[in-house]
């Protein structure tokens, strides 16, 4: 069964970092491109990031270049994505999804983390 479980949200202070990483489980990483989404209360979900299969292609949102950045590590079956000079306005859910190629349909979600910046 195909499982995508997101970890290292939390409560940090504007300018703070924080890395996220995402767990998968039930099939290779190697085969399958993931995404990193947000969604804040009242807003619509927004990509944030995307990384190919082999970690050889990323996109990022406008919002976040420059401050974050996605990586993979295959062995180890997981995605991370490092948050630096963080603020207020990255406040939100954020989710992995998992799928054959970045701009797909996105077939799996994980079920999300908090993620608060807050003086």
């Amino acid at each position: 069964q195909l499982q995508l479980v997101e970890s290292g949200g939390g409560l940090v202070q504007p300018g703070g970092s924080l890395r996220l990483s995402c767990a998968v489980s039930g099939f290779s990483l190697d085969y399958y491109a993931i995404g990193w989404f947000r969604q804040a209360p009242g807003k619509e979900r927004e990509e944030v990031s995307c990384i190919n299969n082999s970690g050889g292609r990323t996109n990022y949102a406008d919002s976040v270049k420059g401050r974050f950045t996605i990586s993979r590590d295959n062995a180890k079956n997981t995605v991370y994505l490092q948050m630096n000079s963080l603020k207020p306005e990255d406040t939100a859910v954020y989710y992995c999804a998992a799928d054959l190629l970045c701009g797909s349909r996105w077939a799996y979600w994980g079920q999300g983390t908090q993620v608060t910046v807050s003086p």
